[in-house]
């Protein structure tokens, strides 16, 4: 753990196989982090921008552009788990997560059919698989975890996406005879991007909606109380320069949960000395901005669907732009 008394992690928001020799190995050893989390658009830099693959991807030319595509992946994240599964020995999570394909994010028997797939060919127990939360994403996350397989449940902008994983967990746990880790990875930051503008221009503050929608997220995540599931805070660097590059970790660090990050992000909250506790948030504070939203004639429900919708979306294009790479 980053913070034991709070049982607070930090995982890196990036994969890149250079990275993994070098900087991932030192940041562990320091106890800056202690997991790592990747998804389709990390991926997509890595691979696309970075020379570090070229001769693996040599050997693969007789391979389809899907297949050219894990099997970089597979290897990346096979190497991060076993850097990791130290950690994971001792108990202190060690878990690295890799995405299925997000073109299957409504398809619920291909979703668990690939989950198990990867999960099988990595071969290593400390290794999550994220699926995106929709209807067939639950259905998926339900039969991976009856399986003892670890799950990251992506994509969550809305208290009742959080309740469906977490019920998924638990049912799913309840047909497994061990209790199985699993996350619940709520956005933050493009919240913000997607309402301050607008926000400021009315008085209103801003770099808060995103937080205020994350605490009350947690908030019921915690009040469900799934066994080995836990709140994972994503999307929390900073795009706008006036605030702190660690400002999100500050605002979201509590009991019982996750950040993951990007690197520089990470190494600016750990040099800030506040490391106390941010949540929970009082329901009058988070209801009373709300408030100030809806009197603006901001659907902020509907901001949020756009946000799931363009999450996918992003997703599906950083995994197109790789396979016509490859």
């Amino acid at each position: 753990m980053y913070l034991k008394d709070l049982k607070f992690s930090l995982w890196a928001d990036f994969i890149e196989r250079n990275y993994l020799d070098n900087e991932f190995k030192e940041l562990i050893e320091q106890g800056i982090i202690n997991g790592a989390t990747s998804n389709p658009a990390i991926f997509k830099n890595a691979i696309l921008s970075s020379d570090a693959y070229k001769e693996q991807l040599s050997t693969l030319a007789s391979l389809t552009p899907k297949e050219k595509y894990e099997a970089l992946a597979i290897y990346d994240i096979q190497k991060a788990a076993d850097i990791l599964k130290p950690l994971y020995d001792a108990g202190d999570d060690g878990y690295v997560s890799i995405e299925v394909d997000p073109y299957l994010c409504d398809d619920a028997m291909a979703t668990i059919a690939e989950g198990k797939r990867l999960f099988e060919t990595i071969g290593r127990k400390n290794v999550m698989i994220k699926v995106p939360a929709t209807n067939a994403g639950y259905v998926a996350m339900r039969e991976l975890v009856s399986n003892g397989i670890p799950v990251n449940a992506t994509l969550i902008f809305k208290k009742e996406q959080a309740v469906l994983c977490a019920e998924a967990f638990r049912e799913g746990a309840a047909k497994n005879a061990g209790e199985v880790d699993t996350v619940i990875s709520v956005f933050v930051s493009r919240i913000d991007r997607a309402l301050d503008e607008v926000l400021a221009k009315n008085g209103v503050d801003v770099a808060l909606s995103g937080i205020y929608n994350s605490a009350n997220i947690y908030a019921e995540v915690q009040k469900m109380g799934v066994k080995g599931c836990r709140t994972l805070f994503a999307s929390t660097g900073v795009k706008d320069d006036s605030l702190p590059p660690h400002y999100y970790i500050e605002k979201l660090l509590a009991y019982n949960s996750v950040n993951t990050a990007p690197v520089d992000t990470i190494k600016a909250f750990h040099l800030n000395p506040k490391k106390e506790s941010a949540l929970p948030i009082s329901t009058q504070i988070i209801e009373g901005h709300f408030e100030k939203i809806k009197s603006l004639g901001i659907d902020f429900n509907a901001v949020l669907d756009k946000q799931i919708s363009d999450g996918l979306k992003s997703f599906k294009d950083a995994f197109k732009d790789i396979l016509e790479s490859l």
